[in-house]
């Protein structure tokens, strides 16, 4: 029997998947959580297998708490299983030590199927995401300019940014105004929509 972990902030979501699992005979769903800063803690509790982790969750999002899982419970293999099919994310949820990247639409049968890979140490891709993620390549933001756009993403003024990272409001636009360029964008907005579309702002 393999012990299942799921973590996904959308309740109806995380119920849904549990019961499709649960209907395997070798898969057994032993804990949920609906926040990314759950999983350590739930997974000490329940000793799970595998983790099936969203990206976007409250708390720590999906990649955060893969990488906390993978240095507190190194054996439980991680499955990412998201909305967000998008090739940033899969590169840094196979860097923090994810084995396996699918989207949600992702048959129940496939589902099953890729969590008894992952068990076994194989690597699971969704092959879309897989092509996409070698034409893109790795952000071209740098670690200021990301800090920036992260701290963008609430919509606060140029000074509620400066304020938030303790720098000037000048170096702030100037961050904005490189990144905005480095995504193509044409307006601050525009540039932190594309930077989360290519999973650049993940933690």
């Amino acid at each position: 029997m393999i012990k299942l972990l799921l973590a996904d902030d959308q309740a109806l979501v995380r119920g849904a998947m549990a019961a499709l699992l649960d209907m395997e005979p070798d898969l057994k769903v032993v804990a949920e959580v609906g926040r990314g800063d759950e999983v350590v803690a739930a997974a000490r509790a329940s000793e799970p297998d595998v983790a099936l982790l969203d990206v976007e969750m409250p708390g720590l999002d999906g990649v955060a708490a893969a990488r906390a899982l993978h240095r507190a419970m190194p054996s439980v293999r991680v499955l990412m299983v998201t909305t967000f099919g998008r090739a940033g994310y899969l590169r840094q949820a196979m860097a923090a030590g994810a084995g396996g990247f699918i989207v949600k639409d992702t048959p129940a049968r496939q589902l099953a199927d890729a969590v008894r890979r992952v068990h076994e140490g194989l690597r699971v891709v969704d092959p879309g995401l897989a092509a996409q993620s070698l034409a893109q390549g790795d952000s071209p933001l740098t670690e200021r300019e990301t800090g920036v756009l992260r701290a963008a993403r609430d919509g606060g003024t140029v000074a509620d940014i400066a304020r938030e990272l303790h720098l000037s409001e000048g170096t702030v636009r100037n961050h904005l105004s490189s990144a905005i360029g480095k995504t193509g964008a044409r307006t601050r907005a525009e540039a932190v929509r594309l930077a989360m579309e290519n999973g650049w702002l993940l933690t």
